[in-house]
């Protein structure tokens, strides 16, 4: 036959009661942290994981779009009659030297 204690009884209410406390508290304070997180990430402007998966489709279009213009415009320059050639800059004609005289600087010389 067993026998109950009541010391025993009460002791391990207590702790049960201890140990749901602790754990509503740490449940708690996580909650409490990550709100002071979200808090702070909203001060610094940081941009949300869907916000930057989206710009980053959008770059990746847009790359995609110029690779193809380049490679569209690079076919055209080919069947407009070959590569396209660049000109050097035409060269500016020297200036001329003047033929006048140069002005008399003031003195007399005798």
């Amino acid at each position: 036959m067993q026998t109950r204690n009541p010391l025993l009884n009460d002791f391990a209410e207590l702790m049960t009661d201890a140990f749901s406390a602790a754990q509503a508290a740490g449940e708690e304070a996580q909650s409490v942290f990550r709100a002071q997180a979200d808090k702070m990430a909203a001060r610094m402007d940081f941009v949300s994981r869907e916000e930057f998966d989206v710009v980053k489709a959008v770059a990746q279009a847009a790359r995609d779009e110029a690779d193809a213009l380049k490679a569209r415009i690079e076919a055209l320059e080919k069947a407009a009659t070959g590569p396209v050639v660049k000109k050097a800059p035409a060269k500016k004609p020297a200036a001329r030297k003047s033929t006048a005289k140069k002005p008399a600087t003031g003195r007399k010389t005798d």
